[in-house]
């Protein structure tokens, strides 16, 4: 991902660092986006950059001014609250909130700011008229995973890491392990979380992913598929340095220039269309027919699937032809995938 070229102002403030910067024009009446960050902040390779991508695309595209919220180590939902109201205070519409644990805040400054937009990615259970919940079928998306992950193994044993155990991360386990098992009812799936909550660190702290990897490469896993935001670099980075397969998640993570010298040992990544979740909304804002309710983004319409950036993976003809199909099951409702394990 690169660097902004417009300049970056930055101040440290109660509820972690902040950014703004300014779009192509000088219109005062310029469409303001702001995007507030989920664990991890800007720069995970991952979900984050996802939204970024969206951000800046606005930027561009639709000569929006941006603005950006990183969160701080260990914050509260009172950090979360301080910083979308500064958010929305200073002018921002629609103001993003990347991840679930934004929606106690959302919920709440949403009645604050009734004529603001407010996009909520990856939850639906705050609602409100100015309340947009952008959504993924996460479980389709790793269906198809599994289903490379089964063929690409040789052992018979892969790995899943979810990097906190909640509801959302267990779909990414549940249709991973379905799409293994559908493809080789003897595979092994082995499972672990990194933390549980409160303790949100199994989404940003690579170490404790790099040593779930190591632990299941040490018992025969020769594909792992983290889901686990800044985390799971640590997972690819265990799985490269032993010459195994790994899978990205959200972002497709063989392009990620911080994962250049693993990029190598990413198979494929599962993505999430965040960044067109991102600029769908902050468009809609601007052309005045904002969105609200769920925006629900499948497979049917490429809002997740799986990315094919590796030419390694490309050569695979046999793992393509499987996911492809696999693919069109699913479109075609000839298989469900499960939510939960």
């Amino acid at each position: 991902m690169g660097i902004a070229s417009a300049a970056l102002a930055l101040s440290a403030t109660a509820c972690g660092k902040s950014s703004t910067e300014s779009g192509s024009g000088s219109d005062s009446k310029a469409t303001k986006a702001a995007i507030a960050y989920d664990i991890g902040g800007r720069g995970d390779q991952s979900f984050n950059d996802a939204a970024y991508a969206g951000l800046k695309r606005a930027q561009e595209e639709l000569g929006a001014k941006i603005a950006e919220g990183e969160p701080s180590d260990g914050e509260g939902d009172a950090d979360k609250v301080q910083r979308l109201t500064a958010l929305a205070r200073a002018g921002n519409n629609p103001v993003i909130g990347v991840g679930f644990a934004y929606a106690p805040a959302i919920e709440k400054v949403a009645k604050q700011y009734p004529k603001t937009t407010f996009g909520l990615i990856d939850d639906t259970s705050k609602t409100g008229d100015n309340i947009a919940n952008l959504v993924f079928n996460e479980e389709q998306g790793s269906y198809l995973a599994g289903v490379a992950a089964a063929k690409a193994s040789k052992t018979g044993t892969v790995g899943f890491i979810g990097g906190v155990e909640v509801p959302l991360i267990k779909k990414f386990e549940a249709g991973f392990a379905q799409g293994v098992k559908d493809t080789n009812p003897k595979a092994k799936v082995l499972t672990q979380y990194l933390t549980q909550p409160p303790n949100f660190d199994g989404f940003s702290k690579p170490d404790l992913g790099k040593a779930a990897a190591q632990g299941q490469l040490d018992k025969g896993a020769d594909v792992i598929y983290a889901a686990a935001g800044l985390a799971g670099a640590g997972a690819i980075e265990a799985a490269a340095s032993d010459g195994k397969w790994a899978i990205g998640v959200d972002s497709d993570q063989y392009n990620q220039v911080g994962l250049s010298k693993y990029k190598e040992h990413i198979l494929t990544s599962v993505t999430k269309d965040v960044a067109d979740s991102v600029f769908n909304l902050i468009k809609s804002v601007k052309d005045g027919k904002p969105q609200s309710g769920e925006v629900r983004y499948g497979l049917a319409a490429d809002g997740v699937g799986l990315a094919d950036s590796n030419p390694a993976y490309k050569k695979m003809t046999d793992v393509i032809a499987a996911v492809d199909k696999a693919k069109k099951d699913i479109v075609d409702g000839k298989i469900t995938v499960k939510t939960a394990p």
